[in-house]
C-alpha cells in the first residue's frame, strides 16, 4: 500500500473477494533534498495515508524498509546509466528488483500466498501458464513497466484494479470513505517522486562543458555534459530563433559533443530500427523468430507494428514498419500481442 488511491482500492477489492489481506508500505527513499517540492518528505505522508487506509479496512499494517536495497539496485543503476551516456528507466528496475523480487520474496517467506499492487495491468491463467495483459484503462495502463516479470512472479501476483478505469477507482474510494480518494496521482521516479533529475545528477556526476552542434557541424551552444541529456529532449537546449527549437538527436560521450536537430520533425529524430539487449520473455522462453508483433519504446506511446529477430542470445534486432521518434538507448522496448505483454529488452 503506497498511500495512494489505487493500492487502497486494490486492498478493498481483495477484502471484498474474501482474501485475508495485510497492508504493507515499502520505505524505499527518504532523501527529499532533490525533490521539486522540498517542503515535505513524501514517504512520511504516504505512509500516513497508507496506514489510515489500512485502519479504515480493518487490516494489519506493516512497513518494510528497503532503502538500502533500493539505493543499490535502482538509484545506482540510474546514476551509472546516465554516466554511461544512456537514459535508464528506474521504474522498470524498481519493479524488477524491489516490488517483484525482494518484496515478493519476503512476503512469501512470511507466509503470504500472493502479493497485490495497484498497477493498472491484468494477469490471466490459461493452460497452466500466466499471461500479463495491459490494463483495461488504456490511459493508465502500466504493463510497459512490468515487462520483466516472469512466470514465478506472475503466479504469485494479483492486480485487483486492472479491470477498472481510474474514474471508477476514485468513485469506489469515495463511496468507501477513504481519505485519499482525491489524492493526486504520484509523479516522477518510482518511490522518489518529482525528482529534479538535472540537479540530482549534477550532485553525482561532475559537470564538464562541451559543444552543442547541429548535424552539419555548426556549433550552436554549450552544455554541461552529455550525460545530463536524453534523445529527443528539447528543454534546456536553447533555440536558434524564428520559433524553431533544437532537439537532441545524438550523444557523443567519448568527445562530449551533443548533436541537435532543428525542429521536432527533423528526419534525424526518427529511426526505423535498433538493437536491444537483455531480452526477457514473460513466458520464460523466447518466441519463434522472426516475431511479428507490436511494440512501444516509451510509456504511453501508441503501439506500432514491428518485426523482431534474434541477433544472438538475449540480443534482438527490432525493425518498425513506421520509423519511431526519439529512440533513446537505455529505455525499454516492450513487445505486445494484442493486449498480451510478450516481454521486453533494453534499447542500445
Amino acid at each position: 500500500m503506497s498511500g495512494g488511491v489505487d493500492s487502497s482500492v486494490a486492498a478493498l477489492l481483495l477484502k471484498k473477494s474474501g482474501y485475508d489481506v495485510i497492508g504493507v508500505f515499502m520505505k524505499n527513499w527518504s532523501d527529499a533534498s532533490f525533490l521539486k517540492d522540498k517542503k515535505m518528505c513524501p514517504w512520511e505522508e504516504d505512509q500516513k495515508d497508507a496506514r489510515k487506509a489500512a485502519a479504515k479496512l480493518g487490516i494489519p499494517f506493516y512497513t518494510f524498509d528497503f532503502e538500502r536495497e533500493y539505493k543499490e539496485k535502482v538509484v545506482e543503476y540510474m546514476i551509472n546509466g546516465y554516466k554511461n551516456g544512456i537514459t535508464p528507466n528506474p521504474d522498470v528496475m524498481c519493479n524488477k528488483e524491489i516490488k517483484f523480487k525482494i518484496f515478493l520474496e519476503k512476503s512469501l517467506a512470511l507466509g503470504a500466498d500472493f502479493i497485490a499492487t495497484g498497477h493498472y495491468a491484468r494477469i490471466e491463467k490459461k493452460d497452466q501458464k500466466f499471461y500479463l495483459l495491459a490494463g483495461k484503462d488504456k490511459n493508465k495502463d502500466q504493463s510497459y513497466f512490468l515487462n520483466t516479470l516472469g512466470q514465478h512472479e506472475l503466479s504469485h501476483t494479483i492486480f485487483p484494479i486492472g479491470e477498472y478505469e481510474k474514474q471508477k477507482i476514485r468513485k469506489m474510494a469515495e463511496k468507501f470513505g477513504f481519505e485519499n480518494a482525491k489524492k493526486k496521482d504520484s509523479q516522477g521516479v518510482c518511490f522518489i517522486g518529482e525528482l529534479d533529475v538535472f540537479e540530482f545528477l549534477k550532485s553525482k556526476i561532475p559537470a564538464h562543458n562541451g559543444e552543442i552542434r547541429t548535424k552539419d557541424g555548426k556549433v550552436v551552444g554549450k552544455h554541461q555534459g552529455v550525460e545530463f541529456y536524453t534523445i529527443g529532449q528539447r528543454h534546456g537546449i536553447g533555440s536558434p530563433g524564428g520559433g524553431m527549437a533544437y532537439y537532441v538527436v545524438k550523444k557523443d560521450a567519448k568527445n562530449n559533443i551533443l548533436y541537435v536537430a532543428e525542429g521536432e520533425n527533423d528526419e534525424d529524430l526518427y529511426k526505423g530500427g535498433f538493437l536491444a539487449k537483455d531480452a526477457h520473455w514473460t513466458l520464460d522462453k523466447p518466441p519463434k523468430f522472426p516475431l511479428k508483433c507490436r511494440a512501444r519504446i516509451r510509456y504511453r506511446q501508441p503501439l506500432s507494428e514491428c518485426v523482431v529477430n534474434e541477433k544472438e542470445k538475449d540480443v534482438l534486432e527490432v525493425k518498425f514498419l513506421t520509423p519511431q521518434r526519439a529512440v533513446a538507448p537505455g529505455q525499454s522496448a516492450v513487445f505486445y500481442d494484442c493486449d498480451i505483454v510478450l516481454g521486453g529488452a533494453i534499447i542500445q
